[in-house]
Protein backbone atom coordinates (compact mmCIF):
# COMPACT_ATOMS: atom_id res chain seq x y z
CA UNK A 1 0.00 0.00 0.00
CA UNK A 2 2.77 2.28 0.81
CA UNK A 3 4.81 1.32 -2.06
CA UNK A 4 1.52 1.82 -4.27
CA UNK A 5 0.72 5.40 -2.57
CA UNK A 6 4.78 6.66 -3.23
CA UNK A 7 3.91 5.42 -6.75
CA UNK A 8 0.95 7.74 -7.14
CA UNK A 9 2.49 10.39 -5.24
CA UNK A 10 5.78 10.31 -8.06
CA UNK A 11 3.51 10.48 -10.74
CA UNK A 12 1.22 13.20 -9.62
CA UNK A 13 4.76 15.44 -9.08
CA UNK A 14 5.72 14.63 -12.40
CA UNK A 15 2.47 15.70 -14.03
CA UNK A 16 2.97 18.74 -12.12
CA UNK A 17 6.55 19.33 -12.84
CA UNK A 18 5.74 19.17 -16.47
CA UNK A 19 2.86 21.43 -16.46
CA UNK A 20 4.85 24.25 -14.25
CA UNK A 21 7.48 24.08 -17.45
CA UNK A 22 4.24 24.28 -20.00
CA UNK A 23 3.35 27.85 -18.22
CA UNK A 24 7.37 28.69 -17.56
CA UNK A 25 8.59 27.87 -21.06
CA UNK A 26 6.78 30.46 -23.19
CA UNK A 27 8.07 33.16 -19.82
CA UNK A 28 11.84 31.81 -20.38
CA UNK A 29 11.26 32.28 -24.05
CA UNK A 30 10.19 35.73 -23.97
CA UNK A 31 13.10 36.84 -22.07
CA UNK A 32 15.59 35.49 -24.22
CA UNK A 33 14.18 36.62 -27.00
CA UNK A 34 14.04 39.99 -25.64
CA UNK A 35 17.49 40.12 -25.46
CA UNK A 36 18.25 39.68 -29.37
CA UNK A 37 18.91 41.93 -32.30
CA UNK A 38 15.78 41.49 -34.68
CA UNK A 39 18.20 40.11 -37.45
CA UNK A 40 18.73 37.39 -34.91
CA UNK A 41 14.99 37.03 -33.70
CA UNK A 42 13.82 36.95 -37.27
CA UNK A 43 16.52 34.25 -38.35
CA UNK A 44 16.23 31.92 -35.82
CA UNK A 45 13.53 31.92 -33.49
CA UNK A 46 14.68 29.15 -30.83
CA UNK A 47 18.54 29.79 -31.20
CA UNK A 48 20.03 32.16 -28.08
CA UNK A 49 21.49 35.58 -28.53
CA UNK A 50 24.67 36.24 -29.68
CA UNK A 51 25.19 38.97 -26.65
CA UNK A 52 22.49 40.09 -24.49
CA UNK A 53 20.96 43.33 -25.59
CA UNK A 54 19.73 44.57 -22.67
CA UNK A 55 19.37 48.56 -24.14
CA UNK A 56 16.13 47.02 -25.77
CA UNK A 57 14.71 47.37 -22.45
CA UNK A 58 15.36 51.22 -22.97
CA UNK A 59 13.89 51.02 -26.01
CA UNK A 60 11.09 49.82 -25.03
CA UNK A 61 10.80 52.07 -21.71
CA UNK A 62 11.07 55.44 -23.86
CA UNK A 63 9.26 54.58 -27.44
CA UNK A 64 6.07 52.50 -25.64
CA UNK A 65 5.75 55.29 -22.94
CA UNK A 66 5.88 52.96 -19.99
CA UNK A 67 6.70 55.34 -17.53
CA UNK A 68 3.46 57.36 -17.86
CA UNK A 69 1.53 54.04 -18.47
CA UNK A 70 2.75 52.68 -15.18
CA UNK A 71 2.19 55.83 -13.01
CA UNK A 72 -1.74 55.73 -14.63
CA UNK A 73 -1.64 51.68 -13.26
CA UNK A 74 -0.27 52.98 -9.96
CA UNK A 75 -3.04 55.40 -9.78
CA UNK A 76 -5.87 53.03 -10.63
CA UNK A 77 -4.77 50.28 -8.83
CA UNK A 78 -3.83 51.93 -5.51
CA UNK A 79 -6.71 53.20 -5.15
CA UNK A 80 -9.33 50.96 -6.15
CA UNK A 81 -7.40 48.10 -4.15
CA UNK A 82 -7.27 50.44 -1.08
CA UNK A 83 -11.09 51.63 -1.22
CA UNK A 84 -12.86 47.84 -2.76
CA UNK A 85 -10.64 45.92 0.13
CA UNK A 86 -12.34 48.39 2.66
CA UNK A 87 -15.77 48.10 0.76
CA UNK A 88 -15.43 44.12 0.60
CA UNK A 89 -14.33 43.78 4.22
CA UNK A 90 -17.17 46.13 5.51
CA UNK A 91 -19.94 44.12 3.03
CA UNK A 92 -18.57 40.91 4.10
CA UNK A 93 -19.13 41.93 8.36
CA UNK A 94 -22.20 42.69 7.81
CA UNK A 95 -23.62 40.31 5.70
CA UNK A 96 -21.95 37.41 8.05
CA UNK A 97 -21.76 38.36 11.46
CA UNK A 98 -24.62 40.81 11.84
CA UNK A 99 -28.44 39.88 12.36
CA UNK A 100 -30.88 41.75 10.57
CA UNK A 101 -34.03 40.91 8.17
CA UNK A 102 -33.60 40.20 4.63
CA UNK A 103 -29.89 39.34 4.91
CA UNK A 104 -30.73 35.64 3.93
CA UNK A 105 -32.83 37.35 0.90
CA UNK A 106 -29.22 39.47 -0.22
CA UNK A 107 -27.41 36.49 0.15
CA UNK A 108 -29.53 34.76 -2.29
CA UNK A 109 -29.42 37.57 -4.81
CA UNK A 110 -25.94 38.14 -4.37
CA UNK A 111 -25.34 34.28 -5.64
CA UNK A 112 -27.63 34.63 -8.16
CA UNK A 113 -25.35 37.24 -9.80
CA UNK A 114 -22.83 34.19 -10.41
CA UNK A 115 -25.26 33.15 -12.93
CA UNK A 116 -25.44 36.13 -14.75
CA UNK A 117 -22.23 36.43 -17.33
CA UNK A 118 -20.10 39.92 -16.59
CA UNK A 119 -20.16 41.00 -19.69
CA UNK A 120 -24.00 41.32 -19.97
CA UNK A 121 -23.69 44.00 -17.89
CA UNK A 122 -21.22 45.98 -19.94
CA UNK A 123 -23.67 47.98 -21.93
CA UNK A 124 -25.72 48.97 -19.11
CA UNK A 125 -22.82 50.01 -17.07
CA UNK A 126 -21.08 51.89 -20.34
CA UNK A 127 -24.61 54.34 -20.45
CA UNK A 128 -24.22 54.65 -16.72
CA UNK A 129 -20.68 55.90 -17.56
CA UNK A 130 -21.22 58.06 -20.36
CA UNK A 131 -24.33 59.43 -18.72
CA UNK A 132 -22.26 60.31 -15.51
CA UNK A 133 -19.29 61.63 -17.47
CA UNK A 134 -16.90 59.70 -16.11
CA UNK A 135 -16.03 58.08 -19.40
CA UNK A 136 -12.36 58.51 -20.42
CA UNK A 137 -11.18 59.04 -16.39
CA UNK A 138 -9.32 56.64 -14.46
CA UNK A 139 -11.52 57.98 -11.43
CA UNK A 140 -14.19 56.64 -13.24
CA UNK A 141 -12.64 53.46 -13.56
CA UNK A 142 -12.08 53.72 -9.79
CA UNK A 143 -15.38 53.71 -8.55
CA UNK A 144 -16.73 51.61 -11.25
CA UNK A 145 -14.09 48.45 -10.13
CA UNK A 146 -14.41 49.67 -6.40
CA UNK A 147 -17.91 49.72 -5.92
CA UNK A 148 -18.60 46.73 -8.44
CA UNK A 149 -18.55 43.82 -5.65
CA UNK A 150 -17.06 40.70 -6.31
CA UNK A 151 -18.87 37.62 -5.22
CA UNK A 152 -16.18 35.61 -4.88
CA UNK A 153 -14.39 37.97 -2.63
CA UNK A 154 -17.18 38.63 -0.13
CA UNK A 155 -17.71 34.45 -0.31
CA UNK A 156 -13.63 34.24 0.63
CA UNK A 157 -13.68 36.96 3.02
CA UNK A 158 -17.37 35.80 4.51
CA UNK A 159 -15.82 32.21 5.08
CA UNK A 160 -12.88 33.66 7.40
CA UNK A 161 -14.83 35.59 9.43
CA UNK A 162 -17.23 33.12 9.92
CA UNK A 163 -14.94 31.25 11.40
CA UNK A 164 -14.11 33.65 14.26
CA UNK A 165 -15.98 33.22 17.74
CA UNK A 166 -18.42 34.76 18.13
CA UNK A 167 -17.83 35.52 21.53
CA UNK A 168 -15.16 38.26 21.13
CA UNK A 169 -17.70 40.21 19.75
CA UNK A 170 -20.10 39.82 22.79
CA UNK A 171 -17.39 40.51 25.09
CA UNK A 172 -16.49 43.63 22.88
CA UNK A 173 -20.14 44.74 23.46
CA UNK A 174 -20.51 44.21 26.80
CA UNK A 175 -17.33 46.37 27.86
CA UNK A 176 -19.31 49.05 25.57
CA UNK A 177 -17.48 48.98 22.12
CA UNK A 178 -19.54 50.34 19.62
CA UNK A 179 -20.71 48.42 16.07
CA UNK A 180 -17.46 50.19 14.67
CA UNK A 181 -15.30 49.71 17.59
CA UNK A 182 -16.12 46.03 17.54
CA UNK A 183 -15.87 46.24 13.28
CA UNK A 184 -12.56 48.03 13.96
CA UNK A 185 -10.61 46.70 16.69
CA UNK A 186 -11.76 43.43 16.70
CA UNK A 187 -12.92 41.67 13.54
CA UNK A 188 -10.41 43.51 11.18
CA UNK A 189 -7.43 42.45 13.10
CA UNK A 190 -8.22 38.84 13.52
CA UNK A 191 -9.67 38.89 9.84
CA UNK A 192 -5.99 40.37 8.63
CA UNK A 193 -5.02 37.04 6.53
CA UNK A 194 -8.15 37.00 5.13
CA UNK A 195 -8.38 40.45 3.96
CA UNK A 196 -4.77 40.37 2.56
CA UNK A 197 -5.45 37.25 0.95
CA UNK A 198 -8.68 39.31 -0.89
CA UNK A 199 -6.26 42.66 -1.40
CA UNK A 200 -3.66 40.65 -3.83
CA UNK A 201 -6.65 38.80 -5.95
CA UNK A 202 -7.75 42.20 -6.12
CA UNK A 203 -4.41 43.59 -7.27
CA UNK A 204 -3.40 40.61 -9.47
CA UNK A 205 -7.27 41.18 -11.17
CA UNK A 206 -6.89 44.90 -11.01
CA UNK A 207 -3.51 45.27 -12.47
CA UNK A 208 -4.28 42.49 -15.48
CA UNK A 209 -7.50 44.13 -16.23
CA UNK A 210 -7.35 45.02 -19.90
CA UNK A 211 -11.42 44.94 -21.18
CA UNK A 212 -12.39 48.14 -18.57
CA UNK A 213 -9.62 50.32 -19.13
CA UNK A 214 -9.58 49.36 -23.08
CA UNK A 215 -13.51 50.22 -23.12
CA UNK A 216 -13.45 53.15 -20.95
CA UNK A 217 -10.40 54.98 -21.98
CA UNK A 218 -9.74 57.37 -25.10
CA UNK A 219 -6.86 59.40 -24.83
CA UNK A 220 -3.37 57.58 -24.78
CA UNK A 221 -1.56 59.77 -22.07
CA UNK A 222 -4.27 58.34 -19.82
CA UNK A 223 -3.79 54.18 -20.57
CA UNK A 224 -3.02 51.84 -18.00
CA UNK A 225 -0.03 49.19 -18.64
CA UNK A 226 -2.48 46.44 -20.45
CA UNK A 227 -4.23 49.13 -22.65
CA UNK A 228 -0.49 50.65 -23.69
CA UNK A 229 0.50 46.98 -24.63
CA UNK A 230 -2.07 46.76 -26.36
CA UNK A 231 -1.60 49.52 -28.73
CA UNK A 232 2.24 48.24 -28.62
CA UNK A 233 1.29 44.93 -30.39
CA UNK A 234 -1.23 46.98 -32.89
CA UNK A 235 1.82 49.07 -34.05
CA UNK A 236 3.53 45.69 -34.93
CA UNK A 237 1.56 45.72 -38.15
CA UNK A 238 3.32 48.68 -39.45
CA UNK A 239 6.77 47.85 -38.23
CA UNK A 240 8.81 44.47 -37.09
CA UNK A 241 10.54 45.59 -33.70
CA UNK A 242 9.52 42.50 -32.27
CA UNK A 243 12.09 42.64 -29.54
CA UNK A 244 11.89 45.94 -28.12
CA UNK A 245 7.86 43.96 -28.34
CA UNK A 246 9.21 41.57 -26.02
CA UNK A 247 10.91 43.63 -23.51
CA UNK A 248 8.33 45.62 -23.05
CA UNK A 249 5.91 42.48 -22.49
CA UNK A 250 8.42 41.12 -19.44
CA UNK A 251 8.93 44.81 -17.95
CA UNK A 252 4.74 44.89 -17.78
CA UNK A 253 5.11 41.56 -15.91
CA UNK A 254 7.16 42.39 -13.30
CA UNK A 255 4.79 43.81 -10.87
CA UNK A 256 2.25 40.90 -11.08
CA UNK A 257 5.19 38.44 -10.84
CA UNK A 258 6.30 40.14 -7.90
CA UNK A 259 3.71 40.28 -6.36
CA UNK A 260 2.81 36.47 -6.41
CA UNK A 261 5.96 35.74 -5.54
CA UNK A 262 6.08 37.54 -2.22
CA UNK A 263 2.86 37.18 -1.21
CA UNK A 264 1.61 33.41 -2.48
CA UNK A 265 2.17 32.32 1.21
CA UNK A 266 -0.65 34.91 2.52
CA UNK A 267 -2.38 33.53 -0.84
CA UNK A 268 -2.48 29.78 0.26
CA UNK A 269 -2.61 30.73 3.92
CA UNK A 270 -5.96 33.13 3.94
CA UNK A 271 -7.50 30.60 1.36
CA UNK A 272 -6.81 27.90 3.77
CA UNK A 273 -8.18 29.46 6.83
CA UNK A 274 -11.37 31.13 5.18
CA UNK A 275 -12.28 27.59 4.46
CA UNK A 276 -12.40 26.18 7.79
CA UNK A 277 -15.44 26.88 10.18
CA UNK A 278 -14.74 26.42 13.90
Amino acid sequence: MTERRTAIDWFWRIVLIVWSLTILFPLAWVLYESLKTNQEFFQNVWAFPETLKWSNYKTAWDKYNLGGAMLNTLYYVGVSLVLGTFLTTLNAYALTRMEFKGRKLVWGVIMLSLFLPGINALIPQYVLMRDLHLTNSLTGLIILDSFGESVFFLMLLGGFMQSLPKELEESGTMDGASLFQVFGRIIVPLAMPGIVTVAIFKFLGLYNNFLGPFIYLSDPKKYTIGVNMYQADQMMQYTADWVTMFAGVMIAMVPSVLMYVFCQRWIMEGATMGAVKG
